[in-house]
């Protein structure tokens, strides 16, 4: 597959980014971890690899913005170009030694996303998309599921965990779909659930409470494989408030209306 200049700045960087990760996941118990809050861990490995990161695309693009899992939001000379950056998605699967993490980087121009790589370093799993040139799981080609019916799907979630709201939510949203699909699947790494829906090893998935570099490069690589992606209301502010929905046509309109539906009786 041909990858532009830019996809390729990315792909150097995530791949830069996931060998310091694999070396540290080698050594996870050795690790000095703080706590942000409750159920949120931060480690030496994730600031590493966020620094790796934010070096590599700062000296390919300097003028271009960035927004952080820990640095948040870096103003730079280009206002229509900000990389969206999660070093490690999945801190606490790392941290208890469960090999489903990656590092997520998306390129947002004018305010849409146009590139994006997510990297499964302990999988060696590359997943890139680039506006308008189709998804790949490294140079093979990627398309969603093509199951139509909810009773055959598999469906991706996040869980709320201790410190999150929406418990009570969420409970009614699982009963609705639990009720509905085949299977329900919760892998602990936002990043790599929608690259799964863009591969196709999921049909589905739905949560609430993301950010945006959680989800950015996602979003891009599902609807680069064909398939469709919304907020819990059926419009496009995923990166705002960090809900959504996603699968191929079917799946989504019909995950859409069993998540949103009230819980009955």
């Amino acid at each position: 597959m041909a990858r532009s200049a830019l996809l390729n700045v990315m792909v150097q960087a995530a791949m830069k980014a996931g060998r310091s990760l694999s070396r540290d996941f080698g050594e996870v118990q050795n690790l000095q971890v703080s706590m942000k809050g409750p159920g949120d861990y931060v480690s030496q490995a994730d600031r590493k690899a966020e620094d790796i990161i934010f070096a590599e695309l700062s000296r390919a693009r300097p003028g271009y913005g960035f927004l952080m899992e820990e640095r948040g939001a870096v103003t730079g000379d280009d206002d229509q170009h900000r990389w969206i950056v999660d070093p490690l998605d999945g801190t606490t699967n790392f941290l208890h030694g469960i090999p489903i993490f990656s590092v997520s980087i998306a390129l947002e121009r004018q305010g849409q996303v146009v590139a994006g790589v997510v990297y499964n370093p302990a999988m060696d799993e590359l997943y890139t998309a680039e506006r308008g040139g189709g998804a790949f799981l490294n140079d093979r080609r990627l398309r969603v599921a093509a199951r139509t019916k909810l009773s055959d799907a598999v469906i991706g979630c996040g869980v709320p965990h201790l410190g999150r709201g929406r418990h009570g939510n969420f409970l009614i949203e699982l009963r609705n779909v639990m009720a509905e699909v085949s299977g329900i699947r919760r892998l602990g790494s936002a990043a790599l659930d929608l690259a799964y829906v863009a591969a196709g090893r999921m049909d589905g998935f739905w949560e609430d409470g993301l950010s945006a570099w959680d989800i950015a490069a996602g979003l891009l690589l599902i609807r680069e494989a064909g398939g469709f992606v919304s907020d819990l209301n059926g419009g496009q502010t995923m990166l705002e408030k960090g809900a959504l929905v996603a699968g191929n046509e079917a799946i989504h309109r019909a995950l859409l209306k069993t998540v949103t539906k009230p819980l009955k009786a």
